[in-house]
């Protein structure tokens, strides 16, 4: 089997054949460190968010999802969590009835006539391992998270498409074209990026007012779909496209639209699988812009929604953790379907 398609080839391969150098225990060390470090958020979040919400706050936490073991006790209303307890010196399963300071009042389920006061500091609680699936059904059906979901997904796409066209568009102009100040007009653009954002949230705003785009999606797409970033990347990649492919379209009688749309667009397609990975990463993940803009519930994009699960007074950690982890799902399948263009595009950007 070809060494790039065997898994465990490709991982003790060393830079000489035989011997393991110090550059190859770095790399390993570097490599499963940083899988280690980015993938032990997202294993913690996916499996609390299965955990039931009285057990996400439990200290010390655990790994895997448990629930409180409860049982139906006569006499008592509602079932009570069972407990271990050591009681002259045996182990046993007891239920709590109440807990005042320090002491806890249990009763045995099988003679619930006579109550015993322990101390908190000896119980264990019984628990068995659960899923909790109300955490995803719920803000589903409850909490208009498909709501949330649809304007985010509509806001991604378009946003991205026009990222794409517009900054296309430019950076053509800016690689291909010839004109006084084509230069001047570039470090400008690029200049820019050292504008913080919040100097323009409050222009940027006040004409999306003007507009009449307040709590409007398209309040939200417009103002980002012109980015300095994308048009460096996009502009730096058409350098390495030879000019003569141009020359030769417009002997043929191609007009300038027709060069772009047929020659330049399919040959930047790596930088532009590029730019839209990192597209839909800003528009998925963005917070703060569609706040400000946004008021009305059922315009909210998947993160401002996702707020919503903040009170004043307690935070509703449960549904946070399963929408969240939810939402990983879109960008990840983006990712995995335009990964193999990074190198290329990124790699590309700084030929000339």
């Amino acid at each position: 089997m070809n060494s790039r398609m065997n898994p465990i080839s490709f991982l003790t391969r060393t830079r000489r054949a035989g011997r393991i150098d110090i550059t190859d225990i770095l790399s390993w060390v570097w490599l499963i460190g940083g899988t280690f470090v980015v993938l032990v958020p997202v294993l913690w979040a996916g499996l609390s968010s299965l955990k039931p919400a009285a057990e996400i706050t439990r200290f010390p936490p655990t790994l895997l999802p448990r629930a409180a073991v409860e049982q139906t006790v006569p006499g008592f209303d509602k079932p009570l969590s069972l407990w271990q307890v050591t009681v002259d010196g045996q182990l046993r399963e007891m239920a709590m009835v109440r807990r005042i300071g320090l002491k806890a009042q249990m009763v045995d389920p099988a003679n619930p006539g006579q109550p015993v006061s322990v101390d908190v500091k000896g119980l264990t609680p019984v628990q068995k391992l659960t899923v909790a699936t109300e955490n995803y059904t719920d803000p589903l059906t409850r909490f208009n998270f498909l709501t949330f979901l649809k304007n985010s997904v509509f806001v991604t796409f378009v946003a991205t498409l026009l990222t794409l066209i517009v900054n296309a568009m430019a950076a053509f102009a800016l690689s291909k074209y010839k004109f006084a100040g084509d230069t001047a007009v570039f470090v400008i653009i690029i200049s820019t990026l050292m504008i913080p954002l919040a100097v323009v949230m409050v222009p940027a705003y006040l004409v999306i007012v003007g507009v009449g785009l307040a709590d409007n999606l398209w309040g939200v797409i417009l103002p980002t779909v012109a980015s300095p970033t994308a048009v460096f990347l996009l502009r730096q990649y058409m350098l390495t496209i030879p000019d003569e492919l141009i020359e030769a379209a417009r002997v043929d009688a191609a007009s300038e639209f027709c060069i772009f749309w047929r020659i330049i667009l399919p040959l930047t397609a790596p930088a532009l699988a590029v730019l839209a990975i990192f597209s839909v990463l800003w528009r998925w993940n963005d917070f703060l812009w569609p706040l400000i803009v946004l008021n009305s519930r059922e315009n909210f994009t998947l993160q401002v929604g996702l707020n919503a699960f903040q009170g004043e007074f307690s935070v509703q950690w449960h549904y946070i953790l399963a929408m969240t982890f939810l939402s990983l799902l879109p960008v990840t399948v983006v990712f995995l379907f335009l990964q193999k263009y990074i190198t290329t595009g990124i790699a590309g950007t700084g030929m000339k």
